[in-house]
């Protein structure tokens, strides 16, 4: 659908578009007054709207159902490819750290704390001693 305008008196402009022309706007015909680009700012006193609900900004509540990749890493070492090739069944692969060391918790490649291994219902579970930082929570 397409409005259609009388050009201003005195001027010529596009009737069926609605434009006037420019030259029209020099001769004196008057022009609509310009739309604010900004909001105009909230009067004094109105409150502001919330960024913090339940103690944690409210972007952060936007990720909680986000799937992160979380990966318990047990200790590293390096291999020759043929060294590589020859583990079998029973093969033992010794790692950088002794036993009972804590473990790393990465969450998306990143350290995000550290734990122990243990069993629950005879599974493998990591209890979390430290948090990453020397962020010391109680777990």
């Amino acid at each position: 659908m397409t409005d259609t305008f009388p050009a201003p008196e005195g001027g010529s402009g596009d009737a069926a578009t609605g434009v006037a022309d420019p030259a029209a706007d020099l001769a004196g015909a008057p022009s609509a007054p310009a739309a604010p680009s900004t909001p105009a700012p909230p009067p004094p006193g109105a409150a502001e709207p919330a960024r913090v609900e339940h103690g944690r900004p409210r972007s952060v509540e936007l990720l909680q159902g986000v799937e992160m990749s979380v990966t318990v890493e047990l200790g590293r070492t390096r291999m020759l490819m043929r060294d590589l090739l020859g583990l079998r069944a029973g093969s033992v692969v010794e790692l950088d750290r002794p036993a009972g060391s804590p473990v790393d918790v990465l969450v998306n490649g990143t350290l995000l704390a550290r734990g122990e291994v243990v069993v629950v219902d005879d599974e493998l579970g990591v209890r979390i001693t430290e948090i990453a930082g020397g962020l010391d929570e109680e777990a």
